[in-house]
């Protein structure tokens, strides 16, 4: 095979002289899209927090976490491809690891963007097809019949109090079901009671990651915000990029009727 050149979501360049046979993944959602493009045998680290499907853990070599590498580890697979994301992973570590491997990013915000990763690593991997039938297999299943049904805060974090802004997969998926996110920052900004008060929303959705929100947390919200609606979502259906996205639409039609 020649060298061949691809770019990634970040517009960098990613040079290949082979298809790749050793991958290491660096986010748990890309970890489990590879698996689902058939590629389990050819991937040879994940993090500690890659943990679909059940037993991978056991089965491939932990590299560490998704914002804290080890280096050493990544070196002794000889990676002949790295497949990373801006928003999870940290930045010195991926320029660390581009000095020496191939180093693939994805840079997702939208749920279009999440097709266009699918796309891309089903291009550098050579299963191009198989990202294709999944993609198409996503779009399928996805709500056609979208009504506004009020306003949502997406809380992430307890304390302090971390909501989910604007410019964030997240809020692409909120919008895509129709919820309108009551806030206006982008990213991910802090939060006191005061201001989730003057916000006032209808919904507030308390996450099961990276916080892990419980049942036992319902109950403080909703006597400290009366006026809302306060559920526990399933935060890997919500923030997970990858082929998890199979499970969205049938989840918030649930999620949507127990609103209702």
């Amino acid at each position: 095979m020649e060298k061949k050149l691809y770019i990634d979501q970040m517009g960098r360049q990613v040079e290949l002289d082979k298809i790749p046979k050793r991958i290491v993944s660096l986010v748990p959602s890309q970890t489990e899209l590879l698996i689902d493009l058939g590629l389990i045998d050819r991937l040879v680290g994940i993090t500690k927090f890659c943990i679909h499907p059940k037993g991978l853990k056991t089965e491939k070599t932990v590299i560490g976490g998704t914002k804290n590498f080890r280096f050493d580890v990544i070196r002794s697979l000889e990676p002949d491809l790295i497949i990373g994301n801006k928003e999870e992973n940290y930045k010195e570590g991926i320029e660390i690891l581009a000095q020496e491997f191939p180093v693939w990013m994805s840079d997702i915000y939208a749920l279009e963007d999440a097709f266009n990763m699918m796309s891309g690593i089903g291009e550098i991997t050579s299963t191009a097809v198989e990202a294709k039938k999944l993609i198409g297999k996503i779009k399928a299943s996805w709500l056609n019949d979208i009504r506004p049904l009020g306003t949502a805060l997406y809380l992430i974090w307890q304390e302090p109090l971390i909501g989910v802004g604007r410019k964030t997969f997240i809020n692409d998926m909120l919008k895509m079901h129709g919820f309108k996110n009551v806030l206006k920052s982008d990213r991910y900004p802090s939060l006191q009671t005061q201001d989730i008060e003057e916000l006032d929303p209808d919904f507030i959705f308390l996450s099961s990651e990276p916080y892990p929100f419980k049942e036992k947390h319902l109950d403080v919200f909703r006597k400290q915000f009366p006026s809302a609606k306060v559920v526990l979502v399933d935060g890997e259906i919500c923030s997970w990029y990858g082929s998890r996205l199979l499970y969205a639409p049938a989840y918030f039609a649930s999620l949507i009727n127990r609103l209702a």
